[in-house]
């Protein structure tokens, strides 16, 4: 599956582009399927070697509230759950403020 659409990279806010904004929007939605991982993205700008470095928050078993920061796409593809399933791009995703993604 292709995690980063042509259309996700159209609507995705530059880095630091929400920084002052207090209920920032999240654009793109990743999970595991057989891990219990979610990415929530709220920026991202591809870097000079050709991968993306995204920000957003990270939901997960350890930390159920979440956590705030940065990951590479190249870090998501490498990620496997449980059963070695990759990381999946919520196609169903609709964008919403960072407060409603839990």
């Amino acid at each position: 599956m292709l995690l980063l659409t042509e259309e996700i990279k159209k609507k995705l806010p530059k880095l630091y582009s929400q920084e002052n904004v207090s209920d920032p929007i999240c654009v793109w939605k990743m999970f595991t399927p057989d891990a219990g991982w979610t990415w929530y993205i709220t920026e991202g700008e591809e870097q000079d070697d050709g991968d993306w470095l995204l920000f957003g928050k990270v939901v997960s078993p350890m930390c159920p509230k979440g956590e705030i920061g940065y990951i590479s796409l190249n870090e998501l593809k490498s990620v496997r759950g449980a059963y070695g399933l990759f990381v999946e791009r919520d196609m169903y995703w609709d964008e919403k403020p960072l407060s409603q993604c839990k």
